[in-house]
């Protein structure tokens, strides 16, 4: 090489994509990956205490993941093999490829998982957009419920409580980037105890610890470049879910549910109403009503002993039927 030739110039790396923190796994649990074609799920396992017991599936809700099983599940690990799983583009799954969060989409990504793993019949259970899919499940494929245990299902209201209108909102097309945007100053810490207000009935209920576990969970989701989509998109699947009619509508569904049914209300929900209750309990056919009235949305996180008393009498009565 000549004096007046310059070496190439390559370019620049580009600096590797970071890596999304490890989610938390509790004491006793066990975390997996399921590949399905098209879908990737991730599953948290709380193993029964003794080999032979039924299999059981929770199902989380709106912005949640299978953590929000991890304070239930180990009070029926006694009577039940538990899996929780993420549903698409939630907790540790990625977003499924058709780009599908419709309460549908997810109804199939649940029947999908428990086909694939042969575990059904299976004692479900569902929280709030998770009660809404489990709901969809056990219309559809009698088959694979044993028993069904509603914890503040996302059915259709003719008039959402105003508390729960910035949930609805996200569905509109444009508004979830606007408030990514507008929150963007926002600590983690601001944006749990958010959280929390809106889904418990007295947030001083949550203990330091948790709310730490609370923060790093926030703090993982926010580096997800798919959170706000999923947030969105699931939003707008409820939706329009609330939306259908006829056969597809979910309190229709409801009625042609064969499971023996556990449903569980909270006095203090912001999100869905207690006066929906009663319109439940009459929909699902020889239901169980366990209502709480100082409990909020998650009453399976604030009242988890009771919960479980409720869910142990049912899984008694019905679960070897």
């Amino acid at each position: 090489m000549s004096s007046t030739e310059l070496p190439e110039k390559r370019p620049a790396a580009a600096p590797p994509a970071p890596m999304p923190r490890a989610v938390r796994v509790a004491d006793g649990e066990e975390l997996r990956s399921v590949e399905l074609p098209g879908l990737t799920l991730t599953v948290r396992s709380r193993p029964g205490v003794r080999p032979g017991l039924p299999p059981a599936l929770y199902v989380h809700g709106l912005g949640g993941s299978s953590q929000n099983w991890s304070t239930l599940m180990p009070l029926l690990a006694d009577q039940v093999d538990g899996e929780a799983l993420d549903l698409p583009g939630f907790g540790d799954s990625p977003p499924p490829d058709d780009g599908n969060y419709s309460v549908s989409g997810h109804a199939r990504a649940v029947i999908r998982l428990l086909d694939a793993g042969g575990r059904g019949p299976v004692h479900l259970f569902g929280n709030s957009l998770g009660g809404a899919v489990a709901t969809r499940v056990a219309a559809a494929r009698p088959d694979l419920v044993r028993t069904l245990t509603l914890i503040s299902p996302a059915l259709p209201e003719l008039r959402a409580q105003r508390t729960a209108w910035p949930t609805v909102m996200l569905a509109v097309p444009g508004v979830a980037p606007l408030f990514a945007k507008l929150s963007r100053d926002w600590t983690p810490e601001q944006r749990v105890r958010g959280v929390l207000s809106l889904c418990y009935g007295d947030p001083l209920r949550v203990s330091d610890e948790g709310f730490l576990h609370a923060v790093e969970e926030m703090e993982r989701r926010l580096e997800l470049p798919y959170f706000w989509d999923a947030m969105a998109r699931s939003s707008r699947g409820i939706v329009d879910a609330y939306t259908l009619g006829g056969q597809h509508g979910l309190w229709r569904q409801a009625e042609r549910v064969l499971a023996p049914t556990l449903l569980v209300y909270g006095g203090r929900d912001r999100l869905v109403s207690y006066r929906m209750a009663r319109k439940a309990a009459a929909a699902f056919r020889g239901s169980r009503l366990l209502t709480l009235p100082d409990a909020g949305h998650v009453a399976m996180m604030e009242y988890p002993e009771t919960v479980a008393q409720a869910a142990r009498d049912l899984i008694a009565d019905h679960g070897r039927s």
